[in-house]
């Protein structure tokens, strides 16, 4: 383990306490991440010295919470190597951000045009674009998964054509952790001729983004999922494209002119950032993105994939246990797996885990279609981070162990 990692729980004081009587073993980082201290300090900061609306006010402390909010859109640009500051909105988090480019590209797209998702995807990166196949009456198609949960890239070849006009996936699976070949999607789609958004959710901890190199249109992820606050989202968009969407809502900063006749809207990125935002959430997401640069995504990578290898290995090797995925080409952050025994629920395993202090997430993970393609009501998810130690999975192991006793 390197020096940087030694001693990083320390800098997250949640995971001190005790849950049940049993130390804290937080494996649920797929759902969030927790907090540290820095981007803690950061907020209260925020409201102990400088809290006022932005964009609004001359006065001194509306100034300096305006420029404290974007240079984080700034950081966020470098962040993902974005061309331009005015690329990066933000939002409330991944589901917003999806949402108002379903709802903006409306006008991008025609009837009988043709939407591909994957069996793979958060239902967050369903909905939406069912929403707009039946405004719009296009169809939507899904590339469906293999045994080992890869996608079937052949049928992803076969599903493309010169209808298609938009390809929505998510960068690594929240149910799963399967890691999809993102930027061979992004090339095929695009000689059809599509608009390609990458759901990034999961994949924004774990690995160093850059959208000029994905050529990605859209890229999405969420600030709570990256050491950052909850209810803040970023939407990355190439500039040609976010000027020719319409806007996703009305109401203040979003404008230019109001008239009861007409009224005009302002340039980016303020067309797609109607009201008050998360002001707060918004600065401090740049603390997020420099506890994470200190670091260095070399490590966090090599270390996440030790920790994954070994929770597998050691899984592994526990009778009446299925994990799903387990030959995928290439998985990051986060398994699923099950008791293999009668009439027990994953809900079960994941109660009969937290008595003994360890948290994981269970269910369909928001994700109901790939369960159903296994045959499977849910999952028990274990998700790792960057302060996941080996001594982690001990106790998961067991955990499962003696969940197992229990369970017979």
């Amino acid at each position: 383990m390197t020096e940087k990692l030694k001693d990083i729980k320390k800098q997250f004081p949640i995971l001190e306490q005790q849950v049940n009587g049993k130390t804290l073993v937080y494996l649920d980082n797929a759902a969030t991440t927790q907090k540290p201290i820095s981007v803690i300090n950061a907020e209260e900061q925020y409201y102990k010295t400088i809290n006022s609306n932005v964009h609004r006010g001359i006065h001194t402390l509306s100034q300096l919470a305006t420029v404290e909010m974007e240079e984080s859109r700034k950081s966020v640009q470098e962040f993902l190597n974005a061309k331009k500051d005015y690329e990066i909105i933000f939002t409330k988090g991944t589901t917003d951000s999806i949402n108002l480019v379903a709802n903006g590209i409306e006008n991008l797209v025609n009837e009988g045009d043709e939407i591909i998702i994957s069996n793979l995807e958060h239902h967050s990166n369903i909905v939406p674009w069912q929403f707009l196949a039946e405004r719009k009456k296009l169809r939507i198609k899904v590339i469906p998964v293999d045994d080992n949960g890869d996608l079937i890239m052949d049928e992803f070849d076969r599903l493309l054509s010169d209808k298609t006009r938009i390809v929505s996936i998510n960068h690594i699976s929240n149910a799963l952790g399967v890691v999809n070949p993102i930027e061979e999607i992004i090339t095929k789609a695009h000689k059809a001729g599509a608009y390609v958004l990458i759901d990034g959710a999961q994949a924004v901890s774990h690995r160093k983004i850059d959208v000029q190199a994905l050529d990605v249109d859209f890229y999405v992820f969420s600030s709570h999922k990256l050491y950052g606050p909850t209810g803040v989202g970023i939407l990355y968009g190439k500039e040609n494209l976010l000027d020719s969407m319409k806007p996703y809502q009305g109401g203040g900063e979003m404008i230019k002119e109001v008239t009861f006749e007409k009224t005009t809207y302002a340039d980016l990125p303020f067309k797609f950032e109607a009201g008050t935002p998360n002001i707060a959430g918004n600065i401090v997401l740049k603390n997020a993105i420099e506890f994470i640069q200190a670091i260095g995504y070399k490590t966090i990578s090599k270390h996440e994939d030790t920790i994954l290898k070994y929770a597998k290995d050691k899984l592994s090797q526990i009778d009446d246990i299925i994990i799903y995925a387990q030959k995928a080409k290439y998985c990051s952050g986060a398994l699923s797996f099950n008791l293999n025994l009668d009439n027990v629920h994953s809900s079960d395993v994941g109660f009969i885990l937290d008595k003994q202090g360890i948290a994981v997430r269970t269910g369909h993970h928001c994700a109901q279609p790939i369960m159903k393609r296994f045959g499977i009501k849910g999952t028990v998810r274990a998700s790792f981070a960057v302060y996941t130690m080996k001594e982690d999975i001990d106790k998961l192991i067991e955990g499962v162990y003696l969940t197992q006793k229990m369970l017979k």
